[in-house]
């Protein structure tokens, strides 16, 4: 049984939904991708092809309700998530088999407590989550790995035939990676570690556009992704689109897909866009996950009518200033958020700053928040 509800004119669903049907399993469409989660509590899909947004979303709303939950509740599902992480990810994702004592463990917190997290989401008998289309944040794939879902993380292009690879259930496989090239294609890492493809499945060319074709395609036969990325162990790893790797006026390289994972896995941030190309510094557009910031607020006794209130309340921003600090730890100086601005509005397909895959047009949003931008730099 299979979910699908990402669109159709995309390759990456597509695809999926071409290969599920030849596997002879039964496609549940889903029309309002906002309800995909209820959908899958009524459907009890057993895959589904999705974007990292969906699993960060998951991730916050699980860390939200631990929050709330007694000591001894968040005890014993940090001990299960524990568990869950010692089985599925240091032991059988390096293809090692896993100690009796720790096998039994497992069993007993996956029946109990993780099996209930699952089921939440309408998964009690999940095969396999493949995810793709953006950057895939490590900690939110080893979340989804120690809960017992199979995320079959990947890379590819509409060039490509959706899939350049991607991990295989049962197979060893590295959290951070994008899995194991198809069979058939061949992998090159060319200038600026750019990942170069030829094969089968790789589009012969751009009809009528020539121009494009030789930009596209080396001597060789080779094509050129625009993305940059290493191979190790036979496991291709990404590190950023080439053509979104910001260049601050200080010289440094900052890759925003980076940055921004590292926010969306916290629970008072829903959407955020980096801004660093030309600056002085890097800076932020975030918008709130407003539900949360409105509790928030009402339990500090702050306040206000609408949303605006909120994204220019000083208390507000300082609370997430506070968590940005934290978050971004790992970041050298440079890479670090020095200013943000809260906005009180989605970025949104209707306005164009966001693809049908929920990609962000980054050239749609600077022109749309040009002001704003521009006020976060003002000295």
């Amino acid at each position: 049984r299979v979910i699908d509800f990402l669109p159709f004119t995309h390759i990456f669903e597509r695809g999926w939904a071409y290969l599920a049907l030849s596997e002879g399993a039964q496609l549940i469409i889903n029309t309002y991708p906002k309800e995909i989660q209820e959908s899958m509590r009524e459907t009890h899909p057993t895959s589904m092809s999705s974007v990292p947004r969906f699993w960060e979303k998951v991730y916050q709303a699980v860390k939200a309700k631990m929050d709330n939950a007694s000591s001894v509740q968040r005890k014993l599902f940090n001990h299960a998530l524990s568990i869950g992480r010692k089985y599925n990810i240091e032991y059988l994702a390096n293809g090692k088999r896993p100690p009796l004592a720790l096998a039994l463990e497992y069993q007993m917190v996956n029946r109990t407590i993780l099996s209930l997290v699952r089921k939440q989401l309408g998964l009690e008998h999940p095969n396999i989550f493949p995810t793709a289309g953006a950057y895939v944040s490590p900690e939110v794939e080893q979340f989804v790995h120690s809960i017992g879902i199979s995320m079959i993380v990947g890379y590819g292009l509409t060039e490509s035939l959706a899939t350049v690879s991607c991990d295989h259930k049962g197979k060893k496989y590295t959290i951070g990676s994008v899995g194991r090239p198809v069979s058939g294609l061949q992998i090159k890492i060319g200038d600026n570690d750019e990942i170069l493809l030829k094969g089968p499945t790789i589009t012969k060319g751009y009809y009528h556009r020539d121009d494009a074709n030789a930009q596209a395609f080396d001597k060789d036969g080779f094509f050129h992704t625009g993305d940059a990325g290493y191979m190790k162990d036979g496991e291709l790893f990404l590190r950023e689109r080439i053509k979104d790797l910001f260049k601050t006026s200080n010289g440094k390289y900052v890759a925003p897909q980076m940055v921004e994972s590292l926010l969306l896995v916290d629970k008072y941030v829903d959407q955020v866009a980096v801004i660093a190309d030309q600056r002085k510094f890097v800076s932020a557009l975030i918008v709130p996950e407003f539900r949360l910031v409105e509790e928030w607020a009402r339990d500090h006794n702050i306040p206000f009518e609408n949303r605006e209130d909120l994204c220019v309340n000083p208390q507000v921003h300082e609370m997430m200033m506070e968590r940005i600090v934290t978050l971004q730890q790992s970041l050298a100086s440079y890479e670090q958020i020095k200013r943000f601005t809260l906005l009180p509005h989605h970025f949104s397909m209707e306005s164009g700053e966001l693809t049908n895959t929920l990609k962000m047009r980054r050239p749609v949003i600077n022109k749309n928040y040009k002001d704003v931008i521009d006020k976060m730099y003002e000295d």
